[in-house]
């Protein structure tokens, strides 16, 4: 019984407030993966600049200059971009962010085993440093997007005001998926190859190498039906929703407003998957250091 007056919190409101009282650590490890990236390199955080520049360069020579499409194919309005970089970058950088923290993620536990077995402390803790610390060099590439949109002459329009909305909705997803992987990790250690494949497969299925638009016209696809369902891929839609934000003055082949319905879908996605990734993590984590 608790005493007169006082009920005890739900068990996830309890988690939160244990994982609040823990912030300080959850700050150190972000710190401290920072520092050990890039410990012994000499450019370090620049790394998290040049690595998508430079990876912009050679997808935009090979597949804009060197694998140029048919006649055919590149006639069609879908397929036809102003600026084939811009959108490459403004989809690759988001993608990687997206990519590498449930990469990362999947390991998080498995590297702490050791101090699992000795100290009390939240164990939700692993997988978000590892997720906030890849959300911090993501949040240096956006500022490289804007610098990026400076030198291209890109005018930015009012779709710039909803990139807070769509990043939060981005670590969302990613946060629920990196609880889901992690611990699934801690029992099936063919989970990390799993994810390391199934991202590489869902990176053909985004907006990134290619216009959103070319899946969406009936020319070049199955028209506006495949285009909802492809849609209804999270990361894709959250994509489009980037190269919206940044490219919306710069995308002439693209007249298509952000759909609302698809951003409420897609929030509503996000949202889910980072309640039930956490909720199944917390369910399992007490469990960890008997199956390491």
């Amino acid at each position: 019984m608790s005493p007169a007056g006082h009920h005890p919190l739900p068990p996830m409101l309890a988690e939160l407030r244990e994982l609040y009282r823990y912030r300080e650590l959850l700050l150190n490890l972000v710190i401290r993966d920072l520092k050990v990236r890039y410990k012994n390199s000499a450019l370090g955080f620049f790394w998290s600049l040049l690595n998508p520049l430079l990876q912009v360069l050679v997808i935009t020579v090979v597949f804009h200059y060197v694998l140029r499409p048919r006649a055919s194919v590149a006639n069609y309005p879908a397929y036809r971009v102003r600026d084939f970089s811009a959108s490459v970058i403004t989809g690759l950088i988001p993608w990687t962010f997206f990519q590498m923290s449930l990469l990362d993620a999947s390991q998080s536990v498995l590297l702490h085993f050791a101090i699992l077995k000795k100290v009390y402390f939240p164990r939700e803790v692993l997988p978000m440093a590892t997720v906030l610390a890849n959300f911090v060099h993501f949040l240096l590439s956006i500022g490289l997007l804007f610098a990026y949109a400076l030198v291209r002459g890109i005018h930015l329009k009012a779709m710039i005001l909803l990139l807070p909305v769509v990043m939060l909705l981005h670590l969302s997803l990613s946060m629920g998926l990196a609880f889901f992987i992690s611990a699934l990790n801690v029992y099936y250690e063919d989970v990390k190859y799993v994810v390391s494949v199934l991202t590489n497969v869902l990176f053909y299925t985004t907006p990134v190498l290619y216009p959103s638009t070319f899946i969406g016209d009936p020319s070049v696809s199955h028209g506006d039906l495949l285009y909802n369902l492809y849609r209804l891929n999270p990361i894709a839609h959250l994509i489009i929703a980037y190269q919206k934000c940044f490219l919306a003055a710069a995308q002439p082949h693209d007249p298509r407003p952000l759909d609302p319905l698809f951003m409420l879908v897609t929030a509503a996605i996000c949202l889910l998957m980072l309640v039930a990734g956490y909720a199944f993590y917390n369910s399992r984590k007490w469990e960890f250091a008997e199956r390491l």
